[in-house]
């Protein structure tokens, strides 16, 4: 465990738990393991009065808002299915919770998430979701940018790419902030918040 403290205020920052996304292929953890593993975190939050944070991905039906610019790689085109971006039931439905929703990879850019979290003097953020290595990463870039202590909870995450998942947490995520897995997490929230 590298994951040393957590601080008075923390919150949780659940990246795209979302319908059309967990269902996706994702690897070393399936989408299933992920939600678990992230609704036991929210749940330990909440029961302390800390902070949760789901953020989903969504964009009009036209597709206008979508980060534009040209990229070697195909995206996902056509129309999205009916309630693709609604969070999952095992983390909705808790009215103290605050919802992002962002239209990037990142959840700080173009939303009111800094603002969200800074209100609510919160230093540090613990970061689960889908893709480690694209939204995770982004939102945890970030973050650490913006001046917060940043945790990562490395079995509360995926990719669709095991290479691209192991480069995220052993090269980059070490120089943004300390990991753990959800367990160490939990233990060391029960001790600091109790």
């Amino acid at each position: 465990m590298t994951v040393t403290t957590l601080d008075p205020r923390t919150a949780l920052v659940v990246i795209d738990l979302q319908a059309g996304i967990i269902g996706m292929p994702a690897q070393p953890y399936t989408g299933a393991e992920v939600v678990t593993r992230t609704a036991e975190l929210a749940d330990a939050f909440r029961a302390r009065d800390l902070p949760v944070v789901l953020v989903r991905v969504s964009f009009t039906a036209d597709g206008a808002d979508a980060v534009p610019g040209r990229t070697e790689a195909s995206r996902p085109g056509g129309t999205r299915p009916e309630g693709w971006d609604l969070v999952v039931d095992e983390l909705a439905g808790h009215p103290g919770d605050i919802t992002v929703t962002k239209r990037n990879w990142g959840a700080f850019h173009g939303t009111d998430l800094d603002v969200q979290l800074r209100r609510r003097g919160v230093t540090q953020i613990v970061l689960t979701g889908i893709a480690t290595s694209i939204g995770v990463e982004s939102t945890a870039r970030a973050a650490y940018e913006h001046g917060y202590n940043v945790t990562l909870a490395t079995d509360a995450m995926s990719d669709m790419s095991p290479e691209a998942h192991r480069n995220s947490i052993e090269r980059v995520f070490p120089r943004l902030g300390e990991t753990g897995t959800t367990a160490e997490l939990l233990e060391l929230l029960a001790k600091s918040h109790d």
